[in-house]
């Protein structure tokens, strides 16, 4: 029993630090990419959310060699879909 109750906080823990991530690093494009783009039309705000994407997969990495048990390794389409939108 004490090996599932630790199982389900590190898949707990794994959950939130993605969802905090994801939704942190979309907050920050959002500000940036209002602050570069000139208007509707500018697609550089478009960059800047693109980037945001790309940038958040290596952080992932990085946070697990950091010791976070994120298991990036076991990222399946849902988990890069969600860090995309």
């Amino acid at each position: 029993m004490a090996t599932d109750t630790a199982e389900r906080r590190a898949a707990h823990v794994r959950g939130v630090t993605v969802t905090a991530l994801a939704c942190l690093g979309g907050v920050a494009a959002a500000v940036a990419s209002n602050t570069v783009a000139s208007g509707a039309t500018d697609t550089l705000g478009v960059y800047v959310l693109a980037g945001a994407i790309v940038v958040q997969f290596p952080l992932h990495r990085a946070l697990e060699a950091a010791g976070i048990d994120l298991d990036v390794d076991d990222f399946g389409a849902k988990d890069y879909l969600y860090v995309a939108f």
